[in-house]
């Protein structure tokens, strides 16, 4: 074959175009992936926010508005639960177990009931949908198994055989685009997606990073989520409330983790007879729970939290009972069927949470609330690298970054002495698990 090419430089040429092709074609295709995880999580930021906005609009008011959610969110969750199950199953809940379920599973049919671009469309328009009838989500957790499904299917069509690493890669990017915060995103894949560092896909991971990165910075410019946090921990004063908020923190996360787990399972068992009926009924019952709290709460807990979170951390101090209100919220919305993500709600719980022990500990509530939001996420996710990462981004103070990290570890400590399970991998095991018996039931072994 060599002495042919010698003998014809024009098939020497074409030899080396098709060798360049394939180079670059997949390159290529993976840049354009990870700059489109960009561009579609800042419309789904957009979009998300004017959803909510309406939702205040149309309920805001006095007399019989004030009521209106009794109507919107139960119907809004129904809506979502049908939509969900009939026409985009696998794209219930936060959207991160099924991105790591995916990881998991080794044939390509398996994981595109998990991610594809049609799940992708059907969680960011849930979400949405979501949103504009209150319920108690965010978008960050959705943002990941778009990000994952849009970086799985550009392996397809550049032909690469990473699969693993670039849904790995694209769950970065999401978590990246999301906050504006490419360490978190970085941190989050290796300790929350991968639970190792996997060499061979550093390079994956930081591309897509940047490049989700400068797409969301072109269009929003250079932020930080929460605004810019003044307070500072003074290190005899405070410490007292870093080690409330790290124990109270993570022993909450893990209640709210605990109760996620058994009560999804309860919910799954008991739908079983009748899948369809008894979930619309069981996502209509959460809707009109969280109506009421959302009520009760004068509407402090509808939508995200991001609002009353930013709020704490800037200073003004949140109602005692907020963060007990945003609990049962959070918790209602996660487990009623409906897509959407518990990351902003459970750091709006933890601001919360830290507004109020601030208020005992006699400290400033900016830096009570950070201290809160790090002490409960860390618990929820049993993640600490994660929690104080992506806190200190989103904040833009690094004079905390000790007691946050702290906070954080006493959090994650606390969490494992109550539940050893972390929720996003305990979930992702039953799409694993409903991969493994579709495949017996078609009488092929699966692959996992």
């Amino acid at each position: 074959m060599a002495g042919i090419s010698r003998k014809y430089p024009m098939l020497r040429r074409s030899q080396a175009v098709w060798a360049s092709r394939r180079v670059w074609q997949p390159r290529l295709v993976f840049w354009a992936g990870a700059v489109s995880i960009g561009l579609i999580s800042v419309l789904f930021a957009m979009l998300a926010d004017q959803a909510l906005a309406l939702f205040h609009l149309v309920t805001s008011g006095s007399g019989w508005r004030l009521y209106l959610p009794l109507i919107i969110t139960p119907a809004g969750f129904v809506l979502c639960a049908w939509l969900a199950h009939s026409f985009f199953p696998g794209s219930q809940g936060s959207g991160i177990p099924q991105a790591i379920a995916a990881r998991h599973l080794r044939d390509d049919e398996d994981r595109g009931h998990l991610l594809s671009l049609r799940l992708a469309a059907g969680k960011i328009a849930l979400t949405v949908v979501g949103l504009f009838c209150g319920a108690s989500i965010g978008r960050e957790g959705p943002t990941v198994q778009v990000g994952a499904s849009l970086m799985l299917q550009a392996a397809r069509w550049g032909g690469m055989a990473q699969a693993r690493g670039l849904i790995l890669a694209g769950s970065a990017a999401g978590i990246a685009a999301a906050f504006n915060t490419p360490l978190a995103g970085i941190v989050f894949a290796i300790e929350e997606m991968g639970r190792a560092y996997e060499s061979r896909t550093n390079g994956l991971v930081l591309t897509a990073v940047i490049l989700a990165g400068l797409a969301s910075l072109g269009l929003l410019g250079n932020y930080t989520y929460f605004g810019v946090a003044r307070d500072t921990v003074a290190f005899a004063a405070d410490w007292p409330l870093v080690l409330a908020c790290g124990v109270i923190g993570g022993g909450l996360g893990a209640l709210f983790s605990l109760l996620a787990l058994r009560i999804t399972r309860r919910i799954r068992r008991w739908n079983a007879l009748q899948p369809l009926p008894r979930l619309l009924l069981v996502a209509a019952g959460c809707g009109l729970a969280v109506a009421a709290i959302g009520i009760a709460s004068g509407g402090l807990t509808f939508g995200t939290g991001y609002t009353q979170a930013r709020g704490a951390i800037e200073g003004a101090p949140l109602p005692a009972i907020f963060f007990v209100e945003k609990f049962a919220a959070s918790l209602l919305s996660m487990v009623s069927g409906i897509p959407g993500g518990i990351f902003a709600p459970s750091l709006a719980v933890g601001a919360g949470l830290g507004s109020t022990l601030g208020l005992v500990f006699g400290a400033a509530t900016g830096t009570a609330a950070l201290l809160g939001m790090a002490g409960y996420f860390a618990g929820v996710v049993q993640a600490p690298m994660t929690a104080f990462v992506i806190i200190l981004e989103m904040t833009g103070n690094h004079d905390n970054v000790i007691a946050l990290m702290c906070t954080a570890v006493l959090g994650y400590g606390t969490a494992r002495l109550i539940s050893n399970e972390p929720l996003y991998h305990a979930l992702s095991r039953v799409f694993v698990a409903e991969a493994i018996r579709r495949r017996r039931a078609e009488g092929e072994p699966a692959r996992s």
